[in-house]
């Protein structure tokens, strides 16, 4: 997918969410345990009551590899379930050396044929660009995460002043365009998102930590929303975990439109 036409999606459907499909067999109604594939059909029923309102989603394939063979073949027909002109996302954090690393790009771009797939920066340039290689495919560098630990990291100063995150966005940037690579950076920490829009203007941002993380919305596009958007914001367990009976669907949809709502409001901005 172009960025002009996810940008185009955003506009039509006054919205930036991208909703995540991290599917715990353990956490799915207990009903749904009886049919064929039970993960492919909660995903099934939660895109049906979301795709109103979502521009992208996001399966994350820990959720999926646990299950083993069994597992890949329910995020197989999960990706073909979304429809087509929503923005679809591997949450793989893939790198290695170069050779591996087009080996997980042809998995994930050619054989299950995703829009993007997010990668780890940390073992350089040779382990991101053939990732990058793919036309119309989209590299999501992890940058600024959302989880507790890391700060750990990520904050770190170096040498020359900057934070080790800022040096990976500013030295990436060079890898790639804004038409191929995007950032995340968690929405629990906003105050990070002020100086990345100042390295990274026109990127688009992956921000998960929405809901049930405790982000705010509204920060994250006061610091982090551009002249076309920029943003794609995430929320996983906020919406297809907001009810564990059969409304579980249904309670995801209402979910999902009450974040549409507010990024209605937000883009008026633009």
């Amino acid at each position: 997918m172009k960025r002009l036409q996810l940008f185009e999606n955003i506009r039509e459907k006054e919205s930036f969410l991208c909703v995540g499909l991290d599917t715990d067999i353990k956490k799915i109604p207990e009903y749904l345990l009886s049919s064929e594939d039970p993960i492919f059909e909660f995903n099934k029923q939660i895109i049906d009551a979301t795709h109103r309102y979502a521009v992208a989603y996001k399966p994350n394939t820990a959720f999926y590899e646990a299950q083993g063979s069994k597992g890949w073949e329910s995020l197989q027909k999960t990706l073909e379930y979304i429809p087509e002109n929503i923005f679809t996302i591997a949450d793989a954090k893939r790198a290695d050396i170069g050779n591996t690393s087009s080996m997980y790009a042809r998995a994930f771009f050619e054989n299950m044929n995703f829009d993007s797939v997010t990668v780890a920066p940390y073992m350089g340039s040779d382990s991101v660009k053939p990732f990058l290689d793919f036309e119309n495919k989209w590299v999501i560098l992890l940058a600024a995460t959302s989880n507790p630990g890391g700060a750990d990291f990520q904050n770190l100063f170096l040498e020359n002043n900057k934070r080790l995150y800022e040096q990976v966005i500013e030295l990436s940037s060079t890898w790639g365009s804004s038409e191929n690579l995007m950032y995340v950076v968690g929405a629990t920490r906003p105050e990070a998102l002020a100086d990345i829009r100042k390295l990274v203007p026109n990127h688009f941002l992956l921000i998960p930590g929405v809901g049930a993380q405790g982000g705010d919305l509204n920060a994250v596009c006061e610091h982090g929303m551009n002249n076309q958007c920029g943003l794609l914001v995430n929320s996983s367990r906020g919406i297809i975990y907001s009810d564990s009976s059969k409304d579980f669907a249904s309670s995801a949809g209402i979910q999902a439109k009450k974040m549409q709502q507010k990024m209605a409001e937000q883009l008026q901005r633009i």
